[in-house]
């Protein structure tokens, strides 16, 4: 999840540190983001256990003809977190990318590296965000991620993550997505589930990988946004440096109702920072039956061990009887291989 401008705290802690079943069928056997679970034992790298045996019986339940609990295929919308929830954010990777952008512009304009925010990020100063707080991080996010044409952003996004690496885990970002969700999204669209990414990055650079990471396609995809202008000189799109929707916390919400216009009947997000509690108590306001799923991260030898100090989002689970994913007990395998 995007605790995130949604990337502010972020920013200061870079600068401290600085098998599948033969009866699946694969629209595609090279990419696991393809394959439709069909089979007998659609969540391969979820242990058996009771958590995974209430999933499959909540979309048994609620797509079986005739069931009291049938929900029609037109409601059945599943929204999911990203960071956090999808793949891993220790660290974000929306960090790394605002990073990557500042050694690119830097290069291409030696000058910039002594001008703030770039200077502060090229030299790890520290103390420059503690002391300009927010106001100098949004600068430095708006500098990074505005300016240009949609297509040139693009651009950009697609040639960070075609080289980047995960720090730590020294593999490229698409492996560090959780194999179990990939099988999750699957699962849930092989039973007429429509699944969206509901993230507090920012749209456009989740909308860049979303298709290839998850099968999940670029009007699917809900975010953080910036204003748009429409230029009539390039004839194209531009984003300008003022935010227009925050997509973390209260405005999850806000930005399913503005994107996809109804209420999520299934909603995944994780522990970490509190921003997908707002999200998973609007699902389960639902007028059919819900499924609510937050990740707990508490495996610090196959992925990261962290919680919130307040424990809020964990306490908010147990209330209201949410179903909490122990990755150390629950999922037999974490990181997907390719």
């Amino acid at each position: 999840m995007y605790r995130k401008i949604y990337i502010l705290p972020l920013f200061l802690f870079l600068l401290i540190s600085c098998k599948k079943n033969e009866n699946t069928t694969a629209v595609n056997p090279k990419d696991s983001t393809t394959v439709i679970a069909t089979s007998s034992n659609p969540l391969p790298s979820w242990n058996d256990g009771v958590l995974k045996k209430d999933i499959i019986a909540y979309v048994e339940k609620v797509t079986k003809e005739g069931s009291p609990d049938f929900i029609p295929i037109e409601d059945r919308i599943a929204t999911f977190d990203n960071d956090g929830t999808l793949w891993a954010e220790k660290p974000y990777v929306q960090e790394l990318f605002a990073f990557y952008q500042v050694k690119k512009m830097v290069q291409a304009n030696p000058a910039l590296a002594q001008k703030q925010p770039f200077k502060a990020v090229i030299e790890k100063d520290k103390a420059f965000f503690e002391k300009g707080g927010d106001k100098a991080l949004i600068e430095l996010v708006a500098a990074t991620h505005t300016g240009m044409t949609e297509d040139e952003f693009e651009t950009a996004v697609n040639d960070f993550f075609k080289t980047a690496a995960y720090p730590g885990k020294n593999v490229p970002i698409k492996q560090i997505r959780y194999q179990p969700q990939l099988e999750l999204l699957n699962y849930l669209r092989a039973n007429g589930f429509k699944t969206y990414i509901v993230t507090g990055g920012t749209i456009e650079v989740v909308r860049a990988i979303s298709q290839d990471y998850y099968g999940i396609p670029k009007d699917q995809v809900v975010g953080t946004s910036f204003k748009y202008k429409y230029d009539d000189a390039k004839n194209a799109v531009q984003r300008e440096p003022v935010l227009d929707h925050f997509n973390d916390k209260e405005g999850k919400p806000a930005g399913i109702q503005l994107h996809i216009g109804q209420r999520p009947v299934f909603a995944c997000g994780n522990e970490g920072g509190a921003g997908d509690i707002a999200m998973l108590k609007y699902s389960q306001g639902n007028k059919y039956p819900s499924f609510q799923l937050l990740v707990n991260h508490n495996d610090s030898i196959r992925e990261y061990s962290y919680q919130e100090k307040d424990n809020l989002s964990l306490s908010t689970a147990a209330k209201n009887k949410w179903h909490v994913v122990s990755i150390k007990d629950d999922w037999k395998k974490v990181l997907a291989d390719k």
